[in-house]
């Protein structure tokens, strides 16, 4: 059966015009309960700069939270799927333990203790001048770098979790007559894994792991209150700069939506693809 693209449908629209009337109440009730001056102009100068000295546009406080905040979620995800492989005590420990208290105690422990301990510090500051750039490019400023790395650990443990579930569920609901084929045909546990199981399932995984990715960039948030120079970061310090209270988080909302609703946009397209595939 051919499957058509998604359609928008009647409760959608409505629903929509219900929440375009909230939000436009909503800024007339800021506007005139709160007697808030709008100043929307002052927010594209926080997105992009020119620099005199390259002369060329450049991005400011707000697009290089954004590209910390995409480098923080990409690597926790990369490596939240590698620690996903751990069995049931981790991810029963770590779901239940509010991700704020994993923050602190992996920061104050990874940063003060073991970072320390292994000189991570001044192995970034006596590297070369393009590994520095790399580690910029990739992760963040040598200055904030050992921060990041403690950020990402704790992130990836958190996600790793969630994770875990999604792959363990993926590889049980392969049927039991493909492991007796694979086992039919001589093949170890290993070699079962390796050649029929995993490749089956990761038609089944990917969709929930994409979808757990978005997660994983709205949840990369909570690493602000170590001061990890993400988005969230970025909008509370020019909050507390200029006052642009509203225009700022609407700002930065708009950030997140964009990213996240690119990337749904993105996994059902990678859906429709593998239920072809199935096909």
């Amino acid at each position: 059966m051919r499957r058509g693209k998604t359609r928008i449908s009647g409760f959608d629209m409505v629903l929509g015009s219900f929440v375009l009337a909230g939000m436009v109440y909503m800024a007339y009730r800021i506007s005139v309960g709160l007697h808030y001056k709008w100043d929307w102009g002052a927010i594209p100068q926080y997105l992009l700069r020119y620099d005199q000295k390259s002369q060329e546009w450049v991005p400011n406080i707000l697009l290089q939270g954004l590209y910390t905040t995409i480098r923080l979620s990409l690597w926790g995800t990369v490596f939240a799927t590698a620690i996903g492989l751990l069995g049931r005590t981790y991810v029963e420990l770590v779901r239940n333990t509010p991700p704020l208290i994993l923050i602190f105690i992996f920061y104050f422990f990874l940063s003060g203790q073991i970072m320390s301990a292994l000189g991570v510090d001044g192995l970034v500051a006596s590297a070369s001048g393009g590994t520095r750039d790399l580690l910029s490019l990739f992760f963040a400023t040598p200055s904030r770098f050992t921060a990041f790395v403690s950020a990402l650990i704790t992130l990836a443990l958190f996600e790793g979790a969630y994770i875990t579930e999604i792959v363990r569920a993926g590889i049980q609901s392969i049927e039991k007559g493909m492991w007796e084929a694979a086992y039919a045909l001589g093949l170890s546990r290993w070699q079962q894994m390796r050649y029929v199981v995993l490749p089956l399932a990761a038609q089944r995984i990917l969709p929930p792991l994409a979808g757990q990715f978005i997660s994983t960039i709205k949840d990369s948030a909570i690493v602000s209150v170590i001061s990890i120079q993400e988005l969230t970061f970025q909008g509370m310090e020019l909050m507390s700069a200029t006052y642009l209270i509203f225009e700022v988080w609407i700002t930065i909302t708009a950030l997140y939506l964009v990213l996240t609703l690119s990337l749904s946009l993105a996994v059902e397209r990678l859906e429709i693809h593998l239920r072809r595939s199935e096909a």
